[in-house]
C-alpha cells in the first residue's frame, strides 16, 4: 500500500465546515427525535382517539399503514431533490409538514380528519427522515453504521419521552393539548435545526489519499468510499443489481415483523391478560430498544463483516418475535417485556445496516435517492404490520398472526446470508 498523509474524514469535514462535522449528526438526531411520536407513539394515541371520536379501532387501522406508506413513498422525491440542491429547503418544507399534521390532530373532530392530518404530517416525518440519515452517509464515509445508527436512534428511543406523555395527558382528559404542545414543538425545533445542515461538496475528502488515489486502491479498506476512481451508482444502475433486490426483500420481511410489534404491542398485551403497567412498560422500553439496536448493531458493523452481522440480527429479531407469542401464552410479564425488546432491538438494526450497505455498494453521491427506493420496502412492511395484521387478528388470531411476522423475520436472517458487494 502507498503512503498515504495524514489527514482523516474528520479533518478534511472541518476544512470545508470550520467546525466538527458531529455538528451534522447533532442537528440530525434532534430533528429525527422530534418527528419520532408519529412512528413510535400511535400505539398510544390509537384506543383514545377511538374512544373520542366514538369509533372502532378497526376504523382507523390503516391510519398507521397510510403513515408508512406515505413516509417511504415521499423519501425519493425529497432525495433526489437533495443529493442535486442540498438539504436545507426541503427540512424546512418538512418541518412545516410534521408540525401542522400534530395541530390537525389536535382539533380533529371526525375520523377523515385523521387520515388527513396524520397524511400531512407523514410526508413530513418521511422527508426528515430521509435527510437525517443520508447526511450521516454523505459526512461520514468511514463510520456509516455507528452514524446512521445514531441519527436513526434519535427516531426511536427521541419518542420514550412522549409515551408517558401522552398516556398521562390522556388521562387527564387533555390529548387535544398534548398533541397541539408536539406539533408546535417539531415545528420550531426543524427549523432551527435546518439552519446547521449542509452537504459536503463532492470529492471533499479525496486529498485524504496520496499514491492510493492514482492507482485506485483504498486505504481507508471497503467501507470507504473516497477513491477518486470509486463507482457512484445512480438508482437506475442499482436496481439492475440483485444485490438491490435482496436488500429490498429483506426490508420488506424484517420491517412487516418490527412494525406489527411497534403498532400492536400494548392492544396484544391487554388482549393476552396482561396488566396495564406491563403494557405501558413494554411500549415505553420498545423505543428504547429500538435506538440501542440501531446504535449498537450500526457501530459493530463498521468494525465487523456487515453483511454477517445483518443476517444474524434479523434471525434473533425472527426468535425474539417468536418469544413474544410464547411468553404472552404463558403469561409472563417479565417474558413478554423481554421478547419485545429483544425482537425490537434486532429489528430496528436495518435502519443503520441497510444505509450502511447501500453506500458501502453504491457509494455516497446519490445516496439519498438509492436509499429512499431501498427504504421503501418498509411500505409494504407497514401494510403487513397494520392493515394485514388487523385482518389476520380477527381471521386466525393474535399468536397466529405474530407468528407468520416471525417467520418473516427468519427469512429476511437467512437471505442476509447471500449478501455480497456487487462485482
Amino acid at each position: 500500500m502507498g503512503a498515504t498523509t495524514t489527514r482523516d474524514p474528520g479533518g478534511a469535514a472541518r476544512s470545508v465546515l470550520g467546525y466538527s462535522r458531529w455538528w451534522q449528526i447533532v442537528a440530525a438526531g434532534v430533528m429525527m427525535a422530534l418527528v419520532s411520536p408519529y412512528q413510535y407513539v400511535w400505539t398510544a394515541l390509537e384506543g383514545p382517539l377511538a374512544d373520542a371520536l366514538g369509533t372502532s379501532l378497526s376504523v382507523l387501522g390503516f391510519v398507521f399503514t397510510l403513515f408508512v406508506i406515505l413516509m417511504a413513498l415521499v423519501q425519493f422525491p425529497a432525495g433526489w431533490w437533495r443529493d442535486r440542491y442540498g438539504p436545507r429547503r426541503v427540512t424546512l418544507a418538512a418541518g412545516v409538514l410534521a408540525g401542522v399534521g400534530y395541530l390537525g390532530l389536535s382539533i380533529s373532530t371526525t375520523v377523515w380528519h385523521v387520515y388527513l392530518t396524520y397524511a400531512i404530517g407523514s410526508l413530513g416525518v418521511g422527508m426528515v427522515y430521509t435527510v437525517a440519515v443520508n447526511t450521516a452517509i454523505k459526512w461520514f464515509p468511514d463510520r456509516r453504521g455507528l452514524t446512521t445508527g445514531i441519527g436513526t436512534m434519535a427516531f426511536a428511543a427521541g419518542s420514550a419521552a412522549f409515551i408517558p406523555f401522552v398516556r398521562y395527558m390522556v388521562v387527564h382528559d387533555a390529548l387535544s393539548t398534548a398533541l397541539a404542545s408536539m406539533g408546535i414543538l417539531i415545528c420550531v425545533g426543524i427549523t432551527v435545526g435546518t439552519v446547521v445542515l449542509r452537504d459536503p461538496p463532492d470529492g471533499w475528502h479525496r486529498s485524504l489519499y496520496s499514491e492510493d488515489e492514482s492507482t485506485g486502491s483504498d486505504p481507508g479498506g471497503s467501507r470507504t468510499d473516497g477513491g477518486a476512481n470509486r463507482v457512484h451508482y445512480t438508482w437506475r444502475e442499482m436496481v439492475r443489481t440483485w444485490q438491490f433486490w435482496v436488500m429490498y426483500f429483506m426490508f420488506f420481511a424484517v420491517s412487516a415483523a418490527g412494525l406489527m410489534i411497534t403498532a400492536r404491542v400494548i392492544l396484544y398485551a391487554e388482549q393476552a391478560g396482561l396488566t396495564a403497567a406491563v403494557a405501558t412498560i413494554a411500549a415505553t422500553v420498545l423505543p428504547i430498544a429500538s435506538g440501542g439496536g440501531r446504535l449498537i448493531v450500526g457501530g459493530l458493523s463498521d468494525r465487523f463483516d456487515r453483511e454477517r452481522i445483518t443476517a444474524v440480527s434479523f434471525l434473533t429479531c425472527g426468535v425474539g418475535t417468536v418469544g413474544v407469542v410464547a411468553f404472552a401464552g404463558l403469561g409472563s410479564n417479565v417474558g413478554y417485556v423481554l421478547a419485545v425488546a429483544i425482537a425490537v432491538f434486532f429489528w430496528s438494526s436495518q435502519f443503520s445496516l441497510f444505509p450502511s450497505l447501500v453506500g458501502d455498494y453504491y457509494g455516497a453521491k446519490h445516496s439519498s435517492a438509492n436509499y429512499s427506493i431501498v427504504y421503501s420496502g418498509k411500505m409494504w412492511g407497514g401494510v403487513f404490520g397494520g392493515g394485514v395484521v388487523g385482518w389476520l387478528v380477527g381471521t386466525i388470531g393474535w399468536d397466529a398472526a405474530f407468528l407468520i411476522g416471525g417467520a418473516l423475520a427468519l427469512a429476511a436472517g437467512v437471505a442476509g446470508l447471500l449478501l455480497r458487494p456487487p462485482a
